[in-house]
This record gives structure tokens, sequence and C-alpha cells, in this order.
């Protein structure tokens, strides 16, 4: 019981990074999994109490044992079959797949506490007893599960590899504890061979990343049109590109916008202090370097492994003029000394998923202390039509700072899009030039701005769902 339980939390920790390459790690995304698990734990009890009133427990125990095995296999070829055939359907493919790959083995697995409870159970004085003491191993199976994953099973291995460790060690278990029966041993070995063509299967259906981190699945293509360029990809999604080059180079729309919000923070060649929160290609802080001599460059990255990534495949030098420190944002923002920052960006909003804590009014008051007087902040958020997640994030600048801009790509009406925004904001008047001259961008002043966030109630640490506003 200890062990099952224990590989369903694993099962369940790891499903997510195996479905978020494809849906995305939002609120919805997790609730969706947790869920399936769940209902897979209570389908689990419900018929594995059945089946042990039918089949001697010694017997079905192996046999749940090894199915679990197989199935945790399993998940790796269907979400890596599922999760490019759903992809951008939204919570509901989440949820779908979820329910495809990760119930069943964790249905299986749960059966394994009433078959165990009904080997325990001889005297009906002592059920309360008997009852507890299981459930006491299993919770406990269930932390164990839940502290390893997070701490030694994903810093140490790959998920499918992971997946395919836990399904081998449970099927080498099926076969100590029915070492004597013979009855249960074919069903065993089939499946053992079913595991063996799982774990086939998912490598044939291939590995949608060059590597994994601690948050992403990351992966970097080479631009056919240029030698030196590099687009990173979290998850499925394009977060930098990089000119290996030319450090000058600004390939999307919004990273322009903000270089050019950093080309007007001061006169041409001033050195500035940047504070950027989220790595990823450092295209912004290299950028900063290059056009500014003499300037220094702080990341707060929350993922060291996407540091070393960087390193890797990206061309990333760090050293006294571009500092790394991992860790989260508002954790490691509070470190900074007050009034340090020329310029500060935040870039670690997605399409898919934005870190709520964040997005809020008490951090935008952290990042102001965090600037000089006349600092800029330059934000990319990212939505679609009807834009509560921007129009909330507007609000929520507007009642942080004296002045706020957007700038926002021309679509030639009056409304605006979808996609990349830019909002720029200081405790002073924004300096004219930091708004965009970039050919396609147009800047609204504060009062568009004002007039954009009407009606919106501004974020804040106790009431912030960005996951519920951002429109995908």
């Amino acid at each position: 019981m200890f062990i099952a339980s224990g590989a369903v939390l694993v099962v369940e920790l790891l499903g997510l990074r195996l479905v978020a390459p494809y849906v995305g790690l939002t609120l919805e995304t997790t609730t969706a999994i947790i869920g399936a698990v769940l209902a897979g734990i209570a389908a689990g009890a419900a018929i594995g109490g059945r089946a042990a009133d039918r089949v001697d427990p010694r017997l079905l125990l192996p046999v749940l044992l090894a199915a679990g095995g197989a199935l945790a296999v399993g998940t790796v070829p269907l979400v890596r079959l599922l999760g490019p055939a759903l992809r951008g359907g939204g919570d509901l493919a989440g949820l779908v797949i979820a329910v495809t790959a990760l119930l069943p083995a964790a249905a299986v697995l749960s059966a394994v506490t009433p078959a165990v409870a009904k080997l325990q159970l001889h005297d009906l004085d002592a059920t309360g007893s008997v009852v507890g003491r299981l459930s006491a191993w299993a919770t406990a199976g269930a932390l164990a599960g839940t502290f390893a994953t997070g701490f030694v099973i994903v810093p140490l291995l790959a998920t499918d590899i992971a997946l395919y460790a836990l399904g081998g060690a449970l099927l080498l278990l099926a076969l100590v504890l029915g070492r004597g029966g013979a009855p249960w041993s074919g069903s065993v070995i089939g499946l053992a061979i079913a595991a063996i063509v799982l774990g086939g299967a998912a490598v044939a259906v291939g590995v949608p990343c060059d590597a994994e981190t601690s948050y992403h699945c990351t992966r970097v293509e080479r631009d056919p049109q240029r030698p030196s360029g590099r687009t990173l990809y979290l998850e499925n999604l394009k977060h930098s590109y990089v000119d290996l080059d030319d450090p000058e180079r600004l390939e999307f729309d919004y990273v322009r916008w903000i270089g050019d919000a950093i080309d007007g923070a001061a006169p041409p060649g001033e050195p500035l202090d940047g504070v950027f929160l989220g790595g990823a290609g450092f295209t912004l802080p290299r950028y900063l370097l290059a056009t500014r001599p003499g300037s220094v460059a702080r990341v707060l990255e929350v993922d060291g492994e996407l540091v070393d990534f960087a390193r890797e495949r990206l061309g990333l030098r760090t050293g006294a003029d571009l500092r790394v420190r991992v860790g989260d944002a508002r954790v490691t923002l509070a470190g900074e000394p007050r009034s340090s920052a020329d310029v500060l960006v935040g870039d670690a909003f997605s399409a898919r998923t934005v870190p709520w804590h964040l997005a809020t009014v008490e951090f935008a008051r952290e990042i102001r202390r965090v600037l000089r007087p006349g600092g800029v902040y330059a934000l990319n958020v990212i939505d679609q039509p009807p834009l509560k997640l921007l129009r909330a994030e507007a609000a929520t600048l507007l009642e942080a700072f004296g002045d706020v801009a957007l700038v926002a790509a021309e679509d030639g009406g009056e409304g605006l899009g979808g996609g990349n925004f830019v909002l720029l904001a200081s405790e002073t008047t924004l300096p004219p030039d930091v708004f965009s001259r970039s050919p396609g961008a147009r800047t609204l002043g504060r009062e568009a701005v004002e007039r954009l966030a009407a009606g919106a109630d501004p974020l804040r640490d106790l009431d912030a769902p960005t996951d519920q506003l951002i429109s995908r």
C-alpha cells in the first residue's frame, strides 16, 4: 500500500510535466490532472474492493501491481500521441489527456488498498485499528511519492525515464509478491511484455524536448534564413529569439518595443542598471549590454536548469555585467536594493499562464521600490479579446504608478486586437523617448490606458485570478 499509493502521486506529478508541453501549465490543467487522478483513486477503491471479495487478494495483488506498472509506462506514449492531436484544444484538451492517460494507472494502483485491507481484517473488534493503520501507511506512501518526485526524481531523471523506472519497480514488486503462486504468472509476464511494448512505442513517438528543466520542456530551433539565429521554445511556445552573432538584433515585435523603452530611458550610450524578471533566452539583457557598454543587467530567473541550457545552446555568458539570481522573482526581487534600477523588465508571462503573484498591486509596489526616481517598468502581457487580463493589469499599474502607457500593434482600427502588449509605467511622467518608434506599433498614453482599464478591478494578492482572466 505504501508503494502503490506513492506511485499514484509520482504518476500525478510527472503527468503534469508530460501534459504541459501540449496544453500549458495553467490552473485549469493542474485541476484537470488532480481531478482525473482523484477520480481514478475513487474508482480503484470501489472496483478493487469488489474484486477483493471475489478473488483471493494474494493472487490479485501481483496482477494489480503489474498492471499499474504497465499503465505507468503507458502514460508516456499516450500523452505523446494525444498531445499533438489535441494541441490548441484548451482546458478540455487537458482534461481529455489526463483522463485517458493518468486515470487508468491511478485506478489500478488504488485497487491495491482494499485488497490489502481484505488480507488484514481478521477480527471485527480490531477493525478500527486495522483501517487506521492501513490509511496511515497509504498516506505516508503518498507523502513519500510527493516529496520524492519534487526533490529527487525530477532533478535527477527525465520524466519518461522516471516513469519507465517506476513501472519496472512495480513489475519487480509483483514478481516478488507472487513468487509462489503460479496462477497469476502468465498475467504478470503478459503485463511485463505490454510495458516493454509501450516503452518502445514512446521511444518511437519521440521526445518533444531537447531538455527537460525543472519547469519547462525546452528546445531550440535554428533559423533557416539566418545561420546565427536561434528560437527558444518553452513547451511548444516561442519564448525567445537569439542571434548568436548580433545581440542587438530583436526579432519579435514586443521585444523591439521593450528595446525602444530601454533606448529611451536615458541619453544614448549612457550606462543603465537593468533588472529583468525572467531570463529565457536572455535576449534583452544582452541587448542592454551591447547597446550601452558599461551597463549592468541583473536577471531573476526561477529555473536554474534553463540558465544552464541557455549557456550550452544559446551562447549565454554571465559575469560582472550580467548576473543571474535563481529563484522566484517575488522572493528574489525583495533582495534587490532600493532605487537600484533604471529599467525593470517583466517578461515572465506567457500566452497560456501568468504567475499571478507577479501581477498584483503589492508586487508592482515592490517594483517601484527597486526603480530609481524616473525609472521605467516595461511589462509584457499576452492576451486576446476581450482583453480582461490586459485591462486588469493596466488597472493594477495605474494604482501603483504615477504614469502608465501601453504599446500595442497597429491594426488600423480604433480598438485593440490580440497578441503581445507592453505596459510602460513610472513613478513620474514617462519620458517620451521610451515610447516605441518601431514600424507597426502605436502607443496609448495615460488617458487612453485609464479608459481601457475602466471597470476592471486591480489585481491583489488576495484576489488575482489571472488564469481565469487570460483569453487564449
